[in-house]
């Protein structure tokens, strides 16, 4: 029996595999703890800051705060918006949330009728993941200490004080102020793809937005930039501990000073009582608006908690309009107000103001009577006496004299037919008639006829301003020189905003600037003047100069009755009144519209604007100064001239 072959071949080669085996395992073991001590080094030593951010993200939540709203000033430091703490409670949605059993819960500790329960459903609904939503604010300190206590049983439910805005003086300053509101699905909207919008700001249920006036127009510095309150958190996202070590203060939005006077805006709205119209007072130095009142007014504040359907709806329904701003948005026919800016266009042209019109209360032209507000007539009149008297017949004639341009011209240059940079929008340019304009209006009737500058010349017709616009011409005619432009925003965060007095000059001549003010001042302070009764001021020597103004806004027939008694409010004329004081030293001017007011400009706006003029006078330090100047002693005579000795001149009597 033969012994078995061993052949060393075959070892070797099993032996070589072994080892090729063992290196490749090793090799690739060596290779794995390589990486992975690579990755052990890199997650320890290079990206340790990150991980460690990471873990405290888990731990810790940042709740975003909104920033405090700049708060707006008049121009004495008068607070007009600033902001006032709130007592909020805020729900946020999250995985397993329960929107009708929270509710339910919280039904047992605060006020939430039905229809409240209903909104809040739907909102809680349509709300992002995380994202709080308002349930009640302005809640009572047992309201808030009610729900804090039960907190930590509700999921989701968190009580915390904010800020809302406050309007001290509610709707005196409505509409030029504005409001803020809650940012609408049409807000997010637009602001989607706007980069500079801070999204999860805009979704904050604390966070408002201007909605109105400055509040809309400065929005974006009136906002600051946004903060966090830092709070440790369980694994389920629910708040164990504040740490304010860590919060990230808000900034604050930037103050506004405006040129307003809370005084002189106060007196405004309060002098027009239950009229409809407005009233702007104006600097005839620098163009500071002092005073902007639109009437009726609003509260702003009903506006940042939300108006109902109905409350809404009853504002927007009334025929008196409190929502629109009849300072910028209403247009008016300026009725005899025009008056002064024909009489420049007038002397511009090269008329002669001593020539003299017959007016007999009518002029016969174009196939029909145009009539003079003063039936029988007012007898021979030049241009002083037609100012003073406001005298149809001699404007209708001088109107059709030098035509629709010269007039259109004058009316440009005293502001009329255009817009302003206050820094609020809203305005609308009216209308300033001209040939020019006519061609571009009318396709079908593109001339000018003589027959439409017959009513041009009184402020009829083809013409409409609005109560800025009115305010601006006269604080121009009164300066006699600049043409000023009104300002309204005084200075943003401190900084400065430019003048109204850095313009041109006026293209009118300064003697026939007197001439218009000397008439203007004669309706005023001479007996037989317009407006001579409702335009004494009693403030000792300080006068006022004015002009009267009653516009039509409907036909009246041939020989018809133009009583607007017993006739529906929105078929009355308006009745409007421009004036400036100190007459001989102008430093104010104001314009006065009374919408429908049915009666005429002497007697509906002059005595409103009397009591505002004397706020505004009363108010500055130097007229005030020369009102309670004591009267100067007469002049004793000398020695020798007359009978009578300087004590008889006084009525003391002598010593025996």
């Amino acid at each position: 029996m033969s012994e078995p072959a061993i052949f060393f071949s075959e070892v070797n080669e099993r032996q070589g595999m072994f080892h090729r085996r063992a290196f490749l395992m090793g090799g690739l073991a060596a290779t794995g703890l390589l990486a992975l001590g690579g990755r052990l080094a890199q997650l320890q030593l290079v990206e340790a800051r990150r991980y460690q951010k990471l873990s405290a993200g888990n731990q810790f939540n940042y709740r975003l705060t909104p920033p405090p709203r700049g708060a707006i000033y008049d121009r004495n430091g008068v607070v007009l918006a600033s902001n006032r703490p709130n007592f909020r409670l805020l729900v946020t949605k999250d995985t397993g949330f329960d929107a009708s059993a929270t509710l339910d819960e919280l039904a047992l500790l605060v006020p939430i009728d039905p229809a409240r329960r209903g909104r809040l459903l739907k909102d809680l609904a349509h709300a992002p993941k995380k994202a709080p939503v308002a349930v009640m604010e302005d809640m009572t300190w047992e309201e808030f200490s009610r729900v804090n206590i039960r907190a930590p049983e509700l999921p989701g439910v968190t009580a915390d004080m904010g800020e809302v805005r406050v309007y001290p003086f509610g709707g005196a300053f409505a509409h030029v102020i504005g409001y803020v509101a809650k940012v609408s699905d049409r807000d997010l909207d637009k602001a989607k793809d706007d980069p500079t919008q801070d999204q999860a700001l805009l979704h904050h249920p604390g966070f408002r937005i201007g909605k109105l006036g400055v509040e809309k127009a400065f929005d974006g510095p009136l906002r600051g930039h946004a903060g966090a309150n830092k709070a440790e958190v369980d694994a389920q996202g629910r708040t164990v501990r504040l740490d304010p070590e860590g919060d990230i203060p808000a900034k604050p939005g930037a103050d506004i000073r405006l040129t307003l006077d809370a005084d002189i805006q106060n007196r405004a709205l309060e002098v027009m009582g239950d009229e409809s119209g407005a009233i702007v007072v104006m600097d005839c130095r620098n163009g500071d608006l002092l005073a902007m009142a639109s009437a009726p007014s609003f509260d702003a504040n009903r506006f940042v908690k939300g108006l109902s359907g109905p409350e809404y709806r009853a504002l927007a329904e009334y025929e008196r309009k409190p929502l629109l701003d009849k300072v910028m948005t209403g247009t008016y026919p300026p009725g005899s107000t025009f008056k002064p800016t024909v009489a420049m266009a007038a002397l511009t042209a090269g008329v002669d103001p001593t020539e003299r019109v017959l007016c007999t209360g009518g002029w016969a032209f174009g196939g029909r009577v145009w009539h003079c507000h003063k039936k029988g007539g007012h007898g021979v009149q030049d241009m002083h006496a037609a100012i003073k008297n406001s005298c149809d017949v001699y404007f209708y004639q001088m109107a059709l004299r030098i035509g629709p341009d010269p007039i259109a011209a004058a009316a440009k240059a005293f502001g009329y037919g255009g817009t302003f940079d206050i820094g609020i929008p809203g305005q609308k340019k009216g209308l300033v008639g001209s040939r020019d304009w006519k061609k571009t209006a009318f396709k079908r009737d593109p001339v000018w006829h003589p027959g439409d500058s017959v009513p041009y010349g009184i402020g009829q017709g083809y013409i409409n301003v609005n109560a800025l616009q009115l305010a601006v011409m006269t604080a121009r005619l009164a300066n006699g020189k600049k043409a000023l432009n009104p300002r309204l925003v005084k200075s943003v965060g401190g900084v400065e905003q430019p003048h109204g007095d850095a313009v041109p000059d006026l293209p009118f001549s300064q003697a026939h600037l007197e001439i218009v003010r000397a008439g203007m001042a004669a309706v005023a302070n001479d007996p037989t003047g317009g407006a001579f009764k409702q335009s004494q001021l009693g403030l000792g020597d300080v006068k006022m100069a004015g002009k009267t103004g009653t516009a039509q806004v409907r036909q009246y027939a041939a020989g018809a009755s133009r009583s607007n008694q017993g006739i529906a409010w929105r078929l009355k004329d308006h009745n409007l009144f421009i004036a400036f004081a100190p007459y001989d030293d102008p430093r104010y001017a104001l314009s006065v519209i009374i919408e429908h007011g049915g009666q005429f400009g002497s007697s509906a706006a002059a005595p409103r604007a009397r009591e505002v003029m004397r706020v505004a006078l009363l108010k500055d330090p130097e007229i005030r100064a020369r009102i309670e100047r004591p009267t100067p002693l007469p002049d004793a005579p000398d020695e020798g001239e007359g009978d009578v000795g300087a004590a008889d001149a006084l009525g003391i009597e002598g010593e025996g």
